[in-house]
């Protein structure tokens, strides 16, 4: 392919330039994703016009990054960067260049990208693509390289080997060897070290919205990556979970890992939770020697993770505390881990039901099933059949919540039929106690809801005053 369709609004983008005496050229992702057959919708363009040339040619520019050459035009409705053909040196910040100079021609602007297939050009008058760095070669390998020296690439921005690792698990690349041998170069892994954790943030999300994180994951492991970041799931590796009831095939690391991928992509908190499930069976992990069958003499080692959940939900805060996450993701991937252990019998009471309704929070039900089913995949790297007993009971389950839902009943203190001023005038003076009797009379409602009654209630809580 020598030359790719520009699209009409850059088209017209161009026409001022070129009236203006200027040249324009779209780079970057945008070129590398229509190589691939992709549609790309933002769009980076490179020009030999200076920042305060396009302020001047166009209505409205916003000054972005003025200083290293780069503005946002707004044109068409569209938000359009455009960057000052450029050369840089000196990266002492691990991300900024200490200086930039826009004497540079369109190959010096592309000599200075991370990788090949992103040091592509296309003429916004023709299409005709520039590519000095053999960039769509690469992509046709589905090969990911550096422009140049890999060590030094990587010494300019420590961010760059985590988005060759997102990349390759994003696109199905394979990161050429040398490329790779320098993500674990000892120089290059304190670069890494250096990035902001919001930058890691933002490449780790990319990389949880991928069809199957497990294989960015297993490389941020194999390039010491992981290990820097979330060292609390790179201890699950080793972690041994197979015994004589063949529960499981995987360790614990490999298990959270396939987890994450037979959760929904688009759903940012359940890939979380996934991810991190059973990152508390480290610390809960035991091994009890047992006779099976019992008097056969025959010993075999029977491994238990008692709560491991609550250690789970423990050490999963202050990670994505520190990971810089959202406060609303924090609490809903700490909860949905401290309550994915759960075992429905087909004997459950309504009452029961009702019970772990309150417990999970009807918000929260979608998603912890979600999070079962993520957790079934992650046992033996595949979906769990449709007939089987764990899809059956997950199924019935489902059919008595709904069935409770359905019905009026109180499945949180605001749905008494009494309130905290209804025990203050029955007598019941404000304080702890008045709480501690709110909540018996919820439990009370939730065995038997024909009790939300107000005489009833406030009959019961006299009772409990009393």
């Amino acid at each position: 392919m020598k030359s790719i369709k520009i699209p009409d609004i850059l088209t017209k983008l161009n026409e001022i330039f070129v009236k203006n005496g200027f040249e324009a050229y779209l780079v970057g992702g945008a070129v590398r994703d229509v190589l691939l057959g992709k549609e790309a919708n933002d769009w980076d363009i490179t020009t030999n016009a200076r920042p305060e040339d396009i302020i001047r040619i166009f209505h409205k520019v916003i000054p972005t990054g003025i200083k290293h050459g780069t503005v946002t035009i707004h044109f068409m409705g569209k938000e359009i960067e455009a960057t000052t053909f450029r050369s840089e040196s000196g990266y002492s910040d691990g991300r900024h260049p200490d200086s930039v100079s826009f004497d540079a021609t369109l190959e010096d602007d592309l000599s200075r990208r991370d990788f090949t297939m992103n040091a592509i050009a296309a003429n916004l008058t023709d299409g005709t693509i520039i590519d000095p760095f053999e960039g769509r070669k690469d992509i046709k390998n589905k090969t990911i390289r550096t422009v140049g020296s890999a060590k030094e690439r990587f010494l300019e921005d420590g961010l760059r080997p985590i988005r060759a690792i997102r990349f390759s698990g994003q696109l199905g690349f394979e990161i050429e060897n040398e490329t790779f041998e320098a993500i674990k170069l000892p120089q290059v892994q304190e670069k890494i070290k250096s990035i902001s954790l919001e930058r890691f943030r933002d490449e780790f999300e990319k990389i949880l919205k991928t069809n199957e994180p497990s294989e960015s994951l297993h490389t941020m492991e194999n390039t010491g990556i992981l290990q820097i970041f979330i060292p609390e799931l790179a201890v699950c590796r080793n972690c041994s979970q197979k015994d004589a009831r063949s529960f499981h095939v995987f360790d614990v690391l490999d298990h959270n890992l396939y987890a994450c991928d037979g959760a929904p992509k688009e759903k940012l908190t359940i890939r979380l939770s996934a991810l991190f499930h059973d990152i508390g069976k480290v610390k809960a992990r035991t091994v009890e020697k047992r006779e099976i069958p019992e008097g056969s003499g025959n010993q075999f080692e029977i491994i238990h993770f008692y709560r491991h959940e609550i250690y789970s939900s423990e050490i999963v805060r202050p990670l994505l505390t520190r990971l810089k996450f959202p406060n609303s993701i924090i609490e809903s991937v700490s909860h949905l881990v401290e309550n994915h252990m759960f075992h429905f019998q087909e004997d459950w009471s309504d009452a029961a039901i009702r019970r772990f309704i309150v417990k999970v929070g009807k918000e929260y039900l979608e998603d912890i099933f979600d999070l079962r089913l993520a957790d079934m995949y992650g046992k033996y790297r595949k979906k769990p059949e449709p007939g089987s007993e764990g899809i059956k009971q997950l199924v019935m389950l489902k059919d008595r919540i709904k069935e409770i839902l359905e019905k009026e009943t109180a499945l949180s203190l605001k749905d008494l039929a009494v309130n905290g001023n209804d025990l203050i005038k029955a007598g019941i003076p404000a304080g702890k106690r008045l709480g501690v009797i709110l909540n018996e009379l919820f439990q009370c409602v939730l065995d038997d809801p024909e009790m939300n009654e107000k005489e009833k209630l406030l009959e019961v809580a006299r009772n409990l005053n009393q």
